[in-house]
């Protein structure tokens, strides 16, 4: 086995394969990364029974063949590597990577050890690229991080028409965003509980892809994103999130209008005062402000913001400023529309003017927050 491909084309494809890779494994082919060229092409694929990611590119064949390497080396290896061509070849049971008059060997693993790659799942449809790498950012900053309640990691995705809803929740916050897009035949209320870190890192290297082809194989388990000549199949946790629709209906509350930005940077600036667990805490009243507060005693910060109030002549919230931070940052439009519920209680965030997209589709994107008892 024998190939010649250019250094940016082999660093690529090394680098997505290598985002398969498991930190750590009891399986020591799992830290490998399959090489495969043959017919002008190479493909790398890495794989951790969790997740697996191929790619492909153009290369020069010599001879065909496959190869099992150390894929933490060769990911070390690639970012030294000097632009310009690389040569690349199997002796024996060592495997050479020159270029630029550098040569590196590496040893090799097993190839009849590793386990078979779950086949890509049929293609259910497609969706804008950058739509879906923000829809999903946006969603997965509420998912949990706690892995003893595994259903709380994942976004959960619905498939229903030209829908694409995703939802994540870890208990304390709500986040959905619906998004068009385009499905190939029937997609009929389909759903799938992907894990949220690996559907972000996805979503993110495909964002420059133009488009996104996603496939479903409930029935296996499975979940592929497609795009560039990168593949990725993620395997779906078991379950589904708590349903949304009676936590987003805030009937009789009261409603503020914020600009955003200004609202985010207030937020920052005042919680450098507060404990890591102390809220910030937001005082709301008819006179067209917004006072926000945090600390305790002579530690303290407030700043008082422009902002409408419609529907009670005052009301107070106060949120966890992480959270309250992921929340606003999360959005994309200059206004927001928050309904208020008091202490203690729902707070639903939106955008004032809709997030909407290209193409007609529905795009919607909501934030519900808890509003802690606990006052500044």
């Amino acid at each position: 086995m024998d190939f010649r491909i250019e250094r940016g084309a082999f660093a690529e494809a090394v680098g997505w394969a290598g985002r398969a890779l498991p930190s750590r494994t009891p399986v020591p082919v799992l830290g490998g990364l399959l090489l495969a060229a043959g017919a002008g092409r190479l493909t790398v694929c890495g794989f951790d029974f969790e997740a697996a990611a191929r790619m492909e590119v153009d290369a020069e064949t010599g001879a065909a063949g496959e190869v099992l390497v150390p894929g933490r080396r060769l990911l070390d290896i690639c970012r030294v590597l000097p632009d310009g061509p690389v040569s690349c070849a199997l002796e024996g049971t060592r495997f050479t990577v020159e270029a630029g008059g550098t040569e590196f060997g590496l040893s090799t693993l097993p190839r009849e050890e590793y386990p078979a790659l779950p086949p890509q799942p049929a293609a259910y449809g497609t969706v804008d690229a950058d739509v879906f790498a923000a829809a999903v950012g946006q969603v997965a900053v509420a998912a949990g991080r706690d892995e003893t309640l595994p259903v709380l990691t994942g976004v959960q995705l619905r498939l229903d028409g030209d829908s694409m809803t995703l939802a994540a929740s870890d208990r304390y916050r709500y986040a959905v965003r619906q998004v068009g897009w385009k499905p190939e035949g029937e997609a009929g209320g389909v759903e799938a509980l992907v894990p949220a870190r690996r559907l972000l890192d996805a979503a993110r290297s495909l964002g420059r892809c133009g488009v996104v082809r996603i496939g479903l194989d409930a029935g296996g388990g499975l979940v592929g994103f497609e795009g560039g000549g990168m593949r990725s199949v993620v395997r779906l946790l078991d379950g589904r999130l708590p349903a949304y629709g009676a936590l987003f209906d805030v009937a009789g509350a009261a409603v503020a209008e914020v600009e955003c930005g200004a609202l985010a940077e207030a937020v920052r600036r005042v919680a450098v005062v507060a404990e890591a667990s102390s809220p910030v805490r937001m005082d709301f009243s008819a006179d067209g402000s917004v006072l926000l507060r945090a600390g305790y005693g002579d530690d303290v910060a407030a700043q008082r913001l422009p902002a409408s109030l419609s529907g009670a002549a005052e009301v107070t919230v106060a949120f966890n400023p992480a959270y309250l931070l992921d929340a606003l940052n999360s959005f994309e439009a200059p206004r927001l529309r928050l309904e208020l519920l008091g202490t203690g209680q729902r707070a639903l965030l939106s955008a004032l003017d809709g997030e909407g997209g290209e193409g007609g589709g529905p795009v919607r994107h909501r934030h519900l927050l808890m509003s802690v008892r606990q006052l500044v």
